[in-house]
């Protein structure tokens, strides 16, 4: 296929702002996608280059893009640079600086999608020494057959910022379209699960043409990612039955870091966060618990990694352990001096059979059965079943007293749903209200805070896009050794800049992050229409991204209930 074509559909998509008109988009392209040989171009609908499930990332910074613009274009790095502080989108800049330059030559061969998915593929493997000249070879080839068009995406795709609107719900509800009828109500939930399950669009896309029936027999494989199921939240002991029923299962809430454990056929375990990366290197103690602890030659566990004082034993806040995740260096050092517990709640598939289906109350009896609890390495997630409010409402007070979050609360007959909030467990935790809310602006403090970004807009998701719902200023600390810093704050979010006016720069949403609040009030100025009185960030939230952050209903339902 070739790649002005696939560019097209961008174009088509970027102006089109209804998610109906963006299915239609995209339900018609697959269906010409069909007959093409590789249906690794889905991955690119998305701004990817892989499936979901695998962690490799194209590895590109914004420096490194402005080096090959200039040596493709011959246009300077610092020209360069003005026109993208000027446009806040290096590929605005490069469809605007292709132009020129096709101006006065020839115009160059032609790209197929096929090409630029073999570059871009190559990118992650690249290593060691002369890494850099071999990542700028292969994108300046590229951009040097490009169109202005082409250059523009080919850009934006390097930098995993498509602007072009299509979330994972878009591109299901597109391939239910394009390959079965649009009221088939069965087809979303066959393609749904067998996403779920996979985390491969690419899959999900061929086993489609099929039918139902074999989009159904997608199973579970250990050592590929899964998306964890997620909790929606409860306010009191009250909604936590209302909810789940009589009688439930009531968990700790541990503060720690969502980790899926992996165990394969030949032995390997992998450990997968919550964002589906792969953190196996960063926790070598982690895979020794397993082996040791875990009855059983191929498993998928679900769990939270709690840190703790190696000295004392107590529990650690997530903030501080959160560190390991993207460590690459001095692991063994940390392993000591931020060793993590593992905490067991579910299992998913167990020798060679899957338990998504199974009601929660058999997966828990599984864990009882293969796990070999050790205090500091491996136990179970502390439980109780029962349907008297009064012994619920004392358990999570003893969670509270012992420092955890809160607790969980479990419907004994749900079956495991990768992927979604869809009300087979909450999260109650005190009434002091937050979200996990994504950060898209920032602004420059002045006086004694000048030089550092102290004021963050923070968006929730609604069907693709991110809408704000308001600016937080506090919860941060001048001294670093206080906690999380202004001075930390903003050596995470400027290598984000997109564009920059005055004092406030917008930033690229990757840097999720914790904000309680007082309450929700209505508000114009915001796009979400809603505003959070009295926000505080208390933690940024590495193993999450815009995915896992509070929905618009999510805040529409806490502003009726406030």
């Amino acid at each position: 296929m070739k790649y002005s074509d696939l560019c097209e559909i961008y174009e088509q998509l970027e102006t089109h702002s209804s998610r109906l008109e963006k299915t239609e988009i995209l339900a018609e392209f697959l269906k010409k996608l069909k007959s093409e040989k590789s249906k690794e171009i889905i991955y690119l609908l998305q701004g990817r280059i892989f499936p979901d499930y695998d962690n490799r990332e194209i590895g590109i910074s914004t420096q490194l893009v402005m080096k090959a613009l200039s040596r493709s274009t011959g246009m300077s790095a610092g020209e360069i640079e003005k026109h993208w502080k000027k446009l806040g989108d290096l590929g605005l800049v490069a469809e605007l600086i292709t132009a020129k330059k096709r101006q006065s030559t020839l115009s160059s061969s032609q790209l197929t999608t096929e090409k630029v998915l073999i570059n871009l593929q190559k990118l992650p493997a690249l290593e060691g020494k002369g890494t850099v000249d071999k990542k700028m070879a292969l994108i300046s080839e590229l951009l040097t057959s490009a169109s202005p068009k082409e250059a523009k995406y080919i850009i934006r795709t390097l930098l995993s910022d498509l602007r072009i609107g299509t979330g994972a719900g878009t591109l299901r509800d597109a391939i239910v379209w394009a390959c079965f009828d649009k009221e088939d109500k069965a087809a979303y939930e066959a393609v749904q699960e067998a996403y779920d399950t996979s985390t491969d669009w690419k899959l999900v896309f061929e086993k489609a043409h099929k039918g139902v029936e074999e989009l159904q027999k997608t199973g579970l494989t250990p050592g590929q990612a899964v998306k964890v199921m997620l909790y929606p939240k409860v306010a009191n002991v009250e909604e936590a039955f209302k909810r789940a029923g009589k009688p439930a299962a009531f968990e700790f809430k541990y503060d720690g870091f969502r980790v899926m454990l992996n165990k394969e056929e030949n032995g390997k375990i992998k450990l997968f966060t919550r964002r589906l990366d792969n953190v196996s290197r960063q926790f070598p103690d982690v895979i020794k618990y397993v082996k040791e602890n875990i009855k059983g030659k191929s498993f998928i566990i679900d769990g939270e990694a709690v840190g703790y004082d190696p000295v004392t034993k107590k529990y650690r806040p997530f903030q501080e352990i959160s560190q390991r995740i993207k460590r690459k260096y001095d692991i063994e050092k940390l392993e000591k001096e931020l060793p993590v517990e593992v905490i067991l709640f579910d299992v998913i598939y167990y020798e060679g059979k899957s338990y998504i289906k199974a009601p929660f109350k058999e997966r828990r009896k599984i864990l009882e059965k293969i796990v070999k609890q050790q205090k500091h390495k491996v136990i179970l997630a502390e439980q109780i079943i029962t349907e008297n409010e009064k012994e619920a409402q004392k358990f999570f007070e003893k969670a509270m007293e012992e420092g955890q979050e809160g607790l969980m609360v479990k419907n004994l007959e749900a079956p495991y749903k990768p992927g979604s909030r869809i009300g087979y467990g909450y999260k109650w935790k005190p009434e002091d209200r937050d979200f996990d809310l994504v950060i898209t602006e920032a602004e420059y403090g002045t006086g004694k805070r000048a030089g550092w970004l102290t004021s963050y807009t923070v968006a929730c998701g609604h069907e693709g896009k991110l809408l704000e719902v308001g600016k937080v200023s506090t919860g941060l600390k001048e001294k670093e050794e206080e906690g999380l810093s202004f001075k930390e704050m903003t050596k995470i979010l400027k290598p984000l800049i997109e564009k920059e006016e005055g004092r406030t720069i917008k930033v690229k949403p990757k840097i999720v992050v914790a904000v309680t609040y007082q309450n929700i009030q209505k508000s114009p100025t915001y796009s979400s229409g809603f505003a959070l009185r009295f926000p505080r960030i208390t933690r940024i939230r590495p193993d999450r991204n815009t995915e896992d952050i509070a929905t618009l209903n999510e805040i529409k339902k806490d502003y009726k209930e406030g």
